[in-house]
C-alpha cells in the first residue's frame, strides 16, 4: 500500500521531514485510506501516525579516535597547529623561571652561609640575570675557576673577600 501522500501531508503537520514520520505498521490500511488533511490529524491523534525522534550523528569514530590520541597515535607534523612551546606549555618564560630561581636561591645561600661576600654576590647575581649560566653546576664552576668559592670558606662560613673583576671581551 502507498502512503507516499499521507507520509508528504503528516510531515508538513508534523513540521519535520518525510523520513521522520513514522507509519504504524498495523494500522497501515487506515493511513492508505486517508485523503485529507483532517483524516491525517486524526490518525495523528490516535497514535497511528507519529514523528520518529531525530537521529544525531554517531560519536563511535569520535572515541575510537580519542582513545588513539590518548596512546600517542595521530600527532605527526600534518596535525600540528603552532609551535612546540604553545603546544606543551613550555614556554620561554617558563624555562627562564626554572632556570633562574634555582640560580638565585644557591647565591643566596652561599651570601647568607658567609661563602660569598655581598660584591661577589651582587657580580653573580647580575651575572645569572644576564643568562651566563645554563645552571646551578654552570654556576658553581664559573665559582670555582675565578676562585670567588672557597670550599673551607664555605664549610666554616667565611667569606671570601677576593675582589673580582670583570674583564671585557
Amino acid at each position: 500500500m502507498n502512503t507516499g501522500i499521507q507520509r508528504r501531508i503528516a510531515s508538513k503537520i508534523l513540521k519535520c521531514g518525510a523520513n521522520r514520520v513514522w507509519i504504524d505498521p498495523q494500522k497501515l490500511k487506515d493511513v492508505s485510506e486517508a485523503i485529507t488533511r483532517d483524516d491525517v490529524r486524526r490518525l495523528i491523534k490516535s497514535g497511528a501516525i507519529a514523528k520518529s525522534a531525530e537521529e544525531a550523528p554517531s560519536r563511535r569514530e569520535i572515541r575510537i579516535r580519542a582513545i588513539k590520541k590518548r596512546k600517542g597515535r595521530r600527532s605527526g607534523h600534518g596535525s600540528r597547529k603552532g609551535t612546540f612551546e604553545s603546544r606543551t606549555g613550555n614556554t620561554k618564560k617558563l624555562r627562564w623561571i626554572k632556570t633562574i630561581r634555582p640560580q638565585r636561591q644557591m647565591i643566596s645561600e652561599f651570601k647568607a652561609s658567609g661563602a660569598i661576600n655581598n660584591e661577589t654576590y651582587k657580580t653573580l647575581y647580575k651575572l645569572s640575570k644576564g643568562g651566563v649560566f645554563r645552571s646551578r653546576k654552570h654556576l658553581e664552576l664559573y665559582m670555582k675557576e675565578h676562585n670567588m668559592l672557597d670550599e673551607n670558606a664555605k664549610k666554616e662560613g667565611k667569606a671570601v673577600n677576593k675582589p673580582f673583576k670583570t674583564t671585557k671581551s
